[in-house]
């Protein structure tokens, strides 16, 4: 058994049911094994046992001890790598959209663990455990991009330390709503865990990490910006969440985005493009990119855009997706005559239907605050 968690119930919690009051505070818990913990008196409130229907107050004490989990063995498995570059040392691999970094509770199976497993076998550093096999950093499930790998416990600990010291580079690309006003920025905002859904991170001074961002105006569209999102720090959800609080949400993002998307996607478009470190072996600064792979997913859903015929006119006045746009960028092999056409245009127009920003209701352009920089306390 794991050691039992004290929770006290803040004024926003008052009034939920103890059972989605246990699971919004432990995500990784469903309901009904939550309603399994209450009965076998794993739950209490106020050191007394309660119903899951019990309405929660401000101040109450709630206890929860979580039964240790059964380990799992995690299976080496036969899945398609996109390497990048490989030695006796490490991997820089491309992770598609889609896939789980590591094993977890729902995911036990076609995660990229398991594909290591599978290309290095007993080749991959043992530092993280059975269940992280030369893991050294993670990207969202919907995140596509560059991963590095360690294959021994040498290069972990060489590697481990650069991300530790903010020496690694990590860059991203993304495609967000609204216009900036600057063409680069710093984002210098803490991040912890959203004190009601625990799901998600939020900018917050109480429990919470110094995050540092850098972003990079590339491109610029009616109401859409595709970004350069440099990492100093690897908080979790960083990029999403800076983005998101300072009026700029991902494309697609289905946690921290819009309310009401434009465009119907798989996953937020958030590409990890660019990956750099001090090799552990050599001594050596490599440096690797990869533009390809972040709507490899909706590569389709892209096309149907262009079959409408109602976004891309080809004249001066050109009306094309955001979203379609990216697609060219990153999609080596997509539709090349469409892709000359739009990057040669100079008027980039938003898709008919529009954009209403989730909290003001103003167009995704109308940005309530917009400085260059947005800093902590």
């Amino acid at each position: 058994m794991n050691e039992k968690e004290i929770l006290t119930v803040i004024e926003e919690e008052t009034g939920l049911r103890l059972d989605k009051f246990v699971t919004q505070r432990y995500p990784e818990l469903t309901r009904s094994h939550v309603q399994k913990l209450t009965e076998d008196g794993s739950i209490l409130v106020q050191e007394k046992p309660a119903k899951v229907s019990y309405k929660v107050k401000s101040g109450d004490v709630v206890t929860v001890q979580i039964p240790a989990p059964k380990e799992i063995e995690i299976l080496p498995e036969d899945i398609p790598l996109s390497v990048v570059y490989e030695d006796e040392d490490l991997l820089v691999v491309n992770k598609p959209q889609g896939m789980v970094v590591h094993p977890a509770p729902g995911n036990y199976s076609g995660t990229l663990v398991n594909a290591l497993l599978g290309y290095c076998k007993d080749s991959l550093s043992g530092i993280n455990g059975e269940k992280r096999p030369g893991i050294l950093h993670r990207i969202d499930k919907d995140t596509s991009g560059l991963l590095l790998v360690a294959k021994n416990d040498m290069a972990h600990q060489h590697l481990a330390a650069q991300i530790k010291e903010h020496s690694l580079t990590r860059a991203y690309l993304a495609l967000v709503h609204g216009g900036f006003k600057t063409d680069s920025g710093e984002i210098n905002l803490p991040i912890g865990r959203h004190p009601v859904e625990r799901k998600k991170m939020t900018v917050t001074y109480h429990n919470s990490r110094e995050a540092f961002t850098t972003y990079y105006v590339r491109e610029r569209f009616s109401g859409f910006t595709l970004v350069e999102c440099v990492l100093k720090t690897g908080r979790t959800h960083q990029i999403r969440v800076h983005m998101s609080h300072t009026g700029h949400p991902i494309v697609g993002d289905p946690v921290y985005g819009a309310r009401k998307e434009p465009f119907s996607l798989s996953g937020q478009l958030l590409h990890a493009y660019k990956i750099g470190f001090i090799h552990p072996g050599c001594g050596e600064y490599l440096e690797f990119e990869s533009d390809s792979g972040i709507l490899r997913k909706n590569s389709r859903k892209i096309k149907k855009f262009v079959d409408k015929k109602t976004l891309l006119l080809y004249n001066k006045s050109t009306s094309v997706s955001p979203v379609l746009f990216l697609g060219c960028l990153f999609l080596e092999e997509f539709i090349p005559r469409e892709k000359e056409r739009i990057l040669t245009n100079e008027t980039f127009a938003r898709n008919e239907r529009g954009f209403k920003d989730r909290d003001s209701g103003n167009s995704a352009g109308s940005i309530p605050y917009e400085t260059g920089s947005f800093r902590g306390k």
